[in-house]
């Protein structure tokens, strides 16, 4: 029945246009939704929102220089669904048309436009300046389609062709321009090659030579600097080692002087040792002489005991101070004959005063001095070789022998130098 009411609906791509009752002068606008129709009293219409492409030909246009070309572009236009204004002009012009009808409508308005550019350009300026003429073209063709309710989306120049060949002798000239350009730069770039090559050789050149007199100088400052280094470490390194030589020679001379000084007391304590054994041997003599006879027959029995002992103890003290003997006894004979130089001068002295009995009793006590002098160097023998012509003692008894003849000779020696008579004393006082 023509008073059902019914339900239309229509997708994001299209818009429906109601009018009739209800709407008076002014439809209905709707884009992807629905609405309630009453199909007797009320009229609807579909308008596509697709975007549709156009292939924009025009063939065999006289540009502004009279050149015939062929241009092909290429154009993207759609019914504007978010203007009502827009709606209104599409419904206007489109309503209840087919999309091919739409389509050759504005592929119409854009070929219109298209031939009007191309006649107020050069071939030149749509050639070379494609964004130039897409952009005139877009901006002219928007002004009407827009008042048919349709928005160019977008124009691209897609082809340009002629048949005169002005576009191939065009270029021809622009290749053959290029050509000149491209051999006249690759010139001019070989010659600023060169130029800058040569210049960079020069510098390098120049750079390489500093730098080798750089380290020419360098290595003069460095040589002459380790050879002055070199003479100073060496002059502090003989220093050090004469100093350390000197101070070496120095502690050695103070520990040679210490040994010497060691030796000295202990040639010192020796020779006290030798002289307290001396007098003990002297005071051992006197107090068990009765007789002059036997006096001279105990001393001479006591100097022998007494040299065997010492040869004893001597050999034994040889074995430790061997090294140091020699030193010791010219040591020791130098100062023994100082004191005894000493003690002659002393003696000396004191011989104008005594009398006669008191050098007795001095040269009583001297002998066994006497003795142990005599008979000091037998004792340092380790071995004595003897000879015998067959007269007279042999052996220790000729040794013996020997020194009671050298300690005979004494009494005389002393008269010869004293003027006193030891043998004529001790007889008489015997």
């Amino acid at each position: 029945m023509c008073f059902d009411i019914g339900i239309v609906v229509c997708g994001p791509n299209e818009a429906l246009v109601i009018s009739g009752m209800c709407y008076g002068n002014s439809p209905a606008y709707i884009v992807g939704g629905r609405a309630i129709v009453l199909p007797c009293i009320q009229t609807i219409q579909r308008i596509p929102l697709n975007t549709m492409t156009l292939e924009v030909k025009t063939p065999r246009v006289y540009t502004a220089k009279g050149v015939p070309i062929s241009v092909v572009g290429t154009a993207q236009v759609k019914i504007n669904g978010a203007s009502e204004e827009m709606l209104a002009y599409a419904a206007e012009q489109f309503g209840g048309k087919e999309v091919s009808e739409i389509l050759q409508v504005c592929l119409s308005t854009m070929e219109g436009h298209q031939r009007a550019i191309m006649g107020n350009m050069t071939v030149e300026e749509i050639y070379r300046d494609r964004k130039t003429f897409s952009q005139n073209v877009l901006e002219v063709a928007s002004l009407d389609l827009h008042n048919m309710g349709v928005s160019v989306v977008s124009y691209t120049l897609k082809d340009v062709q002629d048949e005169v060949g002005y576009l191939a002798s065009l270029g021809q000239a622009r290749t053959a321009q290029v050509k000149r350009d491209a051999i006249i730069g690759e010139a001019e770039a070989r010659k600023d090659s060169t130029i800058a090559e040569a210049y960079a050789d020069e510098q390098r050149m120049e750079a390489k030579l500093k730098n080798d007199t750089e380290i020419a100088k360098s290595k003069r400052d460095y040589e002459l600097n380790k050879a002055a280094y070199d003479t100073e470490v060496n002059a502090a390194k003989a220093e050090a080692e004469m100093a350390y030589a000197l101070q070496a020679a120095k502690v050695q001379a103070k520990i040679k002087e210490e040994e010497m000084q060691v030796k000295v007391i202990e040639r010192q304590q020796n020779i006290n040792i030798q002289e307290q054994e001396i007098m003990r041997r002297e005071k051992e003599l006197d107090s068990k002489v009765k007789k002059p006879a036997e006096a001279e027959k105990f001393r001479l029995e006591t100097i022998a005991d007494a040299e065997k002992q010492r040869i004893v103890l001597e050999a034994e003290a040889e074995a430790e101070a061997v090294q140091l003997r020699g030193e010791a006894e010219a040591y020791a004979i130098e100062v023994k004959a100082k004191a005894e130089a000493e003690q002659m001068a002393k003696k000396a002295d004191a011989w104008k005063e005594y009398k006669e009995a008191a050098l007795v009793d001095m040269m009583l006590k001297v002998l066994p001095q006497v003795a142990a002098e005599i008979s000091g160097p037998i004792s340092k023998v380790k071995k004595i070789t003897m000879v015998s012509t067959g007269d007279g003692p042999i052996g220790a008894s000729r040794i013996t022998g020997e020194v009671l003849d050298i300690m005979a000779s004494l009494p005389a020696t002393v008269k010869q130098m004293t003027g006193v008579d030891i043998s004529q004393k001790l007889k008489s006082s015997g």
